[in-house]
């Protein structure tokens, strides 16, 4: 292996580990420390996202969480995007930080469902695929007033995004996709059952 490769390699597996570490970053319990509400992780459904922090606290916790949780997808690519790197290195990026939200390693390893992340990350790979993605979000969560069924929507959708308007990512948005509908298999359940609480 020639040694610009081999630095390139090591680079991007740097940039890799900086963005799990980023995505590690356990956004809603800070929030609900710095603002004296509940560990989201002890009450409603347990998960440490924007829509739990809502439920458990107020709006200006929730806001703080989802912006937090977007920043961290965006952050964790904007190193290789500055190093206008290759569409695979910040597919590397875009996935270690959703794994890191997922598997934080400052939280003990347990983190959310990766949606607003996911968003962050998008927004870092190609722009306007995030905000299809966000509009598809807001629409259906305004009409069924369910988060989860807006979050699965989106993993849903994705890949046919992608393959329309980012045909470099749709292998990224296939496994993003796959890892959405992982996360949300008892939200999944639930909405088959008619027992998904809505906000």
């Amino acid at each position: 292996m020639s040694e610009p490769l081999a630095n390139s390699t090591m680079l991007v597996l740097g940039l890799t580990l900086l963005a799990y570490l980023w995505g590690s970053i356990p956004t809603a319990v800070l929030v609900c420390h710095a603002l004296n509400l509940p560990d989201p992780r002890s009450l409603g459904s347990r998960n440490p996202g924007a829509s739990n922090v809502l439920r458990i606290g107020n709006r200006q916790a929730a806001a703080l969480t989802l912006f937090g949780d977007l920043g961290k997808g965006v952050l964790a690519l904007l190193p290789a995007i500055l190093l206008e790197l290759s569409p695979l290195a910040r597919s590397a990026c875009a996935l270690a930080a959703i794994c890191g939200h997922l598997f934080p390693l400052f939280s003990s390893f347990r983190g959310g469902k990766g949606v607003a992340t996911t968003l962050g990350a998008c927004l870092g790979l190609y722009w306007p695929l995030a905000l299809l993605q966000t509009v598809i979000w807001v629409a259906i969560v305004s009409y069924s007033r369910r988060a989860s069924l807006g979050s699965i929507s989106i993993a849903l959708l994705s890949p046919l995004l992608a393959w329309l308007i980012a045909p470099d990512y749709l292998l990224t948005l296939w496994l993003i996709s796959f890892i959405l509908l992982w996360c949300h298999w008892q939200n999944i359940r639930n909405l088959l059952t008619g027992t998904e609480p809505r906000f």
